[in-house]
């Protein structure tokens, strides 16, 4: 017993001898090896192999712990590093983020301010332009009045001139010169005796006055100046004109001539535009005729139908499907040359 003693002393010295200095055995350490002394050998061996054992668990659980701690800590030096430089990045952001929105705020400003001076700006020009089509309609309703007056002058003027020429005989186609001998209205006799015997026996065509004119309507042609006869009465011109259409063929010393009633221009030019309607009713034997001064007369369904205008015709024909086939081209053409003729107007 006393070796087994002495060698466990000096196994304690060694182990006191390798532990480390914060390691070495205190004053109960102490106490507890005296009682491991009086241990038997077997349990004392089994208790330092256990011993040594919790002491090597210990230290790997130390290093394990200390590696823990050390990954934490770089890992939490890099979540700092990261989290400043977040933190500068979230700054900068900010930083440009707050200029954007002065920038946007100035141009926003800027953009209000110049929709507000395209708004005032487009409301003077919307009141010009009112003003403008107000001044353009009273242009437009002055010149309708201005015409509608011209026109209605020009119909007192042609109405005047008619009346004035109502007991009037226009002869066309007598060459110039052959009056030197008898003068026009020995003329004139001689063309109711060629042509209507019996009327030159009447001795109440009384011709009051006869002279030549120039052919106003045309003046390119060469064509001699019409002769223009004037007589007392009404009657009697109506009654010549009368023997001429139903004659036809009037002449001159074999020459032919003709025969018409003497108009203003203005007639003639509205006489002239029933031709066409009056040529395709003829066609059609309608009996057509042009009044005086300018009316178109026509059978239709075996009554006589007059018009002074070609609208109040046109409203007529609406009503009337045979017609309306009959007359639907030469209308239409005739809406076409107005239109034609209205359109060279407006340009000039």
């Amino acid at each position: 017993m006393p070796s087994n003693k002495h060698r466990n002393r000096g196994s304690k010295i060694n182990d006191d001898t390798m532990m480390p200095p914060n390691k070495q055995n205190t004053p109960s350490q102490e106490y507890e090896d005296d009682e491991i002394e009086e241990m038997q050998d077997t349990d004392f061996k089994k208790f330092i192999r256990t011993f040594r054992s919790f002491q090597k668990q210990i230290l790997e659980l130390q290093k394990s712990l200390m590696d823990k701690i050390e990954n934490l800590s770089c890992e939490n030096e890099i979540l700092r590093k990261s989290q400043n430089e977040t933190q500068k990045l979230v700054e900068q952001e900010s930083v440009i983020v707050k200029r954007n929105q002065n920038e946007m705020k100035s141009s926003i400003d800027q953009m209000t301010n110049t929709l507000e001076s395209l708004k005032n700006r487009m409301g003077e020009a919307e009141e010009r332009i009112s003003d403008l089509e107000d001044r353009a309609q009273e242009n437009i309703q002055s010149n309708q009045r201005k015409e509608e007056e011209i026109r209605n002058l020009k119909n007192i003027v042609g109405n005047l001139q008619d009346t004035i020429k109502k007991t009037n005989i226009r002869v066309l186609g007598v060459p110039e010169g052959m009056e030197r001998e008898k003068g026009l209205e020995g003329l004139f006799s001689e063309i109711l005796a060629e042509n209507f015997p019996g009327l030159e026996k009447d001795r109440d065509i009384l011709v009051q006055e006869a002279h030549r004119t120039p052919n106003k309507h045309d003046q390119k042609r060469s064509s001699p100046q019409h002769v223009v006869i004037k007589l007392t009465t009404v009657k009697h011109k109506e009654k010549i004109l009368k023997c001429a259409r139903e004659k036809r063929q009037i002449t001159l010393r074999g020459s032919p001539i003709r025969l018409t009633a003497d108009f203003s221009s203005e007639t003639l030019q509205a006489r002239r535009e029933w031709r066409d309607i009056a040529q395709v009713l003829r066609e059609k034997n309608c009996q057509p005729r042009i009044l005086y001064p300018a009316k178109l007369s026509f059978v239709n369904e075996g009554e006589i139908k007059t018009f002074h205008s070609k609208q109040k015709l046109k409203d007529f024909v609406a009503t009337r499907p045979a017609l309306q086939k009959i007359l639907k081209d030469v209308l239409h053409s005739e809406t076409q040359k107005h239109g034609h003729q209205y359109e060279r107007r407006e340009r000039k």
